[in-house]
């Protein structure tokens, strides 16, 4: 016998039947198809509803649970008029519901107390008042995409946790490649009624302007803004202006300092990527070098030794830090290693000093994976594409390509698909439903983001996009839509009750990312969009989902079992990666995610853990030239784990107290790309750092 409900806040009451009945039969004088005299009817589907739960085996029913049985129970005895108005009342109570959370003071407080896990969920906001600003106003633009933009399916598929659509807290494009040459030749602005810049003329103040532009087009997007080639590009700058190694180094200490405060929304420092060339690509090398807006006598390719420079100023003002001796998080720098590298050069050598301290760098592999060096210019001036083939998006896991990225993503919850499948084959027919619906979502942003964009809600970047609007017809052509997994080894264990690091585990995952790219080729034939499969940051999602699984589906294994029965939070690994605990051997590691990260077409990294600094840069420059020769992985990182004391600075290592004065600490690792205190971490990528081995490399 039913007693008791489970509330939508969580609470239990007493079960009573006549709510359930009053409610029927509202719903009947509403449509006429049971008399109101008509004692019957409404107790009849009351009872119907109330043996289907027994039958069931539900002792505790939720508002939800009981809901849907008397929809399907007006259904079934024929009350279809009925049925349809119950829908129709439900929607309207969900929707006040809906609103009243939007102006509730609940809100406010939710986010003062820390009460919602969102507050943390990106930990390169911090707890502040434009933290506050933040998690309201995204609040409303997720309610916003929820309620007035996306259909029904897509909407339930988020909150049931089906999938998850990244950044629903802004109206805007995910990530987004720009072109730093077009800014040095036509300088910052383009937008009424602000103030623009000519073509920058010297180091300092093409680095200045970058900054801006940076700042700005963040401003625009919800991910992060990204710039190629820019030692290449900058590098003539550096020789007009007769800058001594001193200069250049003072020029990028301010540049860097200076895209490292939070000003963005949310009290959030703005995400950045830069890629560096290190040696000048063979497609630039004869083309004409620009300073102050024209070109000059010179090429790209006469310019190695200021490309020399900047890398090696860079490199030590990174390796610096800061005043209290922590690492810099932004700009996130993205190397391009080629088989022209100089492994025992001065600029390998300072290089690999900031890696083996800080871990800041990720590395591209232009020497053993599929990646070219000319790719990076390749959706600059595009026109056709070949819709059989999935092109690379580039720029590794936050960076593009220039004037091409990411619309929006969307990550799939594998683990549900996986637990709720009668088989393999019941599985990929899930998968291919829910990946339709992503895709319906990610068509229908790309059309709302077109026309917003035309109605100058992005003022910079509809002007930086003007090319690409005179070609294509549309400003978004160049960027992707994303589609992404999470959650690949809980899968192989649901479905399959194997670890995705035996052999069986790891080929359903291969299955998975072979499926997902002949579908989206699919798609991309269809649509003549661009699409990619990524190996997504899920740096929030990964905890949601299992959050949300495990209160739905106890049994459900996610990626800490054992330590989730005990208290922990929920989680599940990141794509296909290896769970963080299953080795400490970097080369098995390597060796089973090579067949994997390479049918990516984005954002996936191979991370080596360490728990602490590598003790010279002369084994990490060897680590990482053995990976770029031995591996197809197309991006890999090199993570140590550090410590900061704010008397005595940096420490390596993972320290909960400084050895010198036993005050505590703030302990840096990388998040899903990128560094931040292990403090500000959501609770759910807290329960993965502490299971986290670290790979053992002699």
């Amino acid at each position: 016998m039913i007693t008791s409900i489970t509330k939508r806040d969580g609470r239990t009451i007493a079960f009573k039947s006549m709510r359930i009945t009053n409610a029927i039969a509202q719903a009947f004088k509403a449509t006429g198809e049971a008399r109101w005299a008509d004692t019957d009817a409404a107790p009849a589907v009351t009872q119907r509803v109330i043996e289907a739960l027994e039958n069931r085996g539900i002792a505790i029913p939720t508002v939800e649970e009981v809901q849907d049985l008397v929809e399907r129970s007006l259904m079934e005895l024929g009350y279809h008029q009925t049925a349809k108005a119950y829908i129709l009342y439900r929607e309207q109570h969900r929707q006040l519901r809906e609103m009243k959370s939007l102006v509730s003071c609940d809100l406010v407080e939710s986010y003062l107390n820390q009460a919602d896990w969102r507050v943390a969920e990106n930990a390169n906001s911090s707890f502040s008042l434009q933290g506050l600003n933040s998690y309201l106003s995204n609040t409303a633009a997720a309610h916003f995409w929820l309620e007035r933009i996306y259909p029904p399916e897509v909407r339930r598929a988020h909150l049931e946790g089906v999938f998850h659509i990244h950044d629903l807290g802004y109206l805007s494009v995910y990530c987004v490649g720009w072109d730093l040459k077009q800014l040095l030749e036509e300088g910052f602005g383009g937008v009424p009624n602000q103030v623009s810049s000519g073509p920058p003329k010297h180091f300092r103040s093409a680095l200045g302007q970058m900054v801006n532009f940076l700042y700005t087009l963040q401003g625009e997007a919800a991910g992060a803004q990204a710039f190629s080639n820019v030692d290449t590009l900058l590098a003539p700058f550096v020789r007009a202006d007769n800058l001594s190694y001193k200069e250049v180094k003072q020029a990028i200490q301010e540049f860097v300092f200076n895209l490292n405060v939070p000003t963005r929304t949310g009290y959030q420092t703005p995400f950045t990527n830069i890629t560096m060339d290190l040696d000048i690509p063979g497609f630039m090398q004869g083309e004409p070098a620009v300073v102050g807006g024209r070109e000059l006598n010179t090429c790209y390719g006469d310019y190695q030794e200021e490309v020399n420079t900047i890398n090696e100023a860079f490199a030590d003002v990174l390796v610096e830090g800061d005043a209290c001796g922590r690492g810099f998080a932004f700009p996130i720098p993205t190397y391009n290693v080629s088989p022209e590298f100089a492994w025992g050069g001065p600029v390998a050598q300072k290089l690999f000093a900031v890696t083996a301290k800080y871990g800041t760098p990720y590395f591209a592999n232009f020497i053993n994976s599929d990646l070219q060096p000319e790719d990076v210019r390749s959706m600059c001036c595009r026109l056709r594409i070949d819709n059989k083939e999935l092109l690379k998006r580039g720029g590794g896991l936050f960076g593009a390509s220039p004037l091409t990225g990411s619309i929006g993503v969307v990550t799939l919850n594998l683990p549900r698909l996986a637990y709720l499948a009668q088989d393999e084959q019941d599985f990929f027919t899930r998968l291919a439903h829910l990946a339709s619906i992503a895709v319906t979502s990610l068509e229908i942003k790309r059309r709302v983001l077109e026309r917003l964009t035309g109605n100058g809600l992005y003022p910079y970047s509809r002007h930086y996009l003007r090319g690409v609007k005179e070609r294509t017809g549309s400003y978004w052509t160049n960027h992707f839509a994303t589609i992404g997994l999470v959650g690949a080894a809980e899968a192989a264990q649901n479905l399959h009750h194997k670890s995705i690091y035996e052999p069986e585990g790891r080929d359903f995952a291969r299955r998975i990312l072979t499926f997902m790219r002949e579908f989206l080729v699919g798609v991309q034939e269809r649509t003549g969009i661009l699409y990619n499969l990524e190996a997504t940051p899920a740096e929030g999602c990964s905890h949601r989902l299992a959050r949300i699984d495990k209160k739905e589906f106890p049994g459900i294994l996610v990626a800490n079992e054992d330590e989730w029965r005990k208290g922990a939070a929920p989680y599940y690994t990141n794509s296909t990666q290896l769970p963080v605990y299953e080795t400490d051997d970097v080369f098995a590691m390597l060796e089973h995610q090579e067949p994997l990260q390479t049918l990516y077409t984005g954002g996936t990294v191979a991370h080596i853990f360490l728990g602490e600094a590598l003790p010279d840069p002369e084994g990490c420059a060897a680590l990482v030239k053995k990976v770029t020769n031995s591996y197809r992985l197309p991006y890999i990182s090199v993570t140590p784990t550090y410590s900061v004391c704010g008397s005595h600075g940096y420490i390596s290592g993972e320290h909960q107290q400084c050895p010198s004065c036993g005050s505590t600490t703030e302990i840096y690792s990388r998040i899903v790309g990128y560094y931040r205190p292990v403090s500000q971490w959501n609770e759910g990528k807290k329960a993965e750092y502490d299971q986290r081995k670290v790979f053992h490399v002699d």
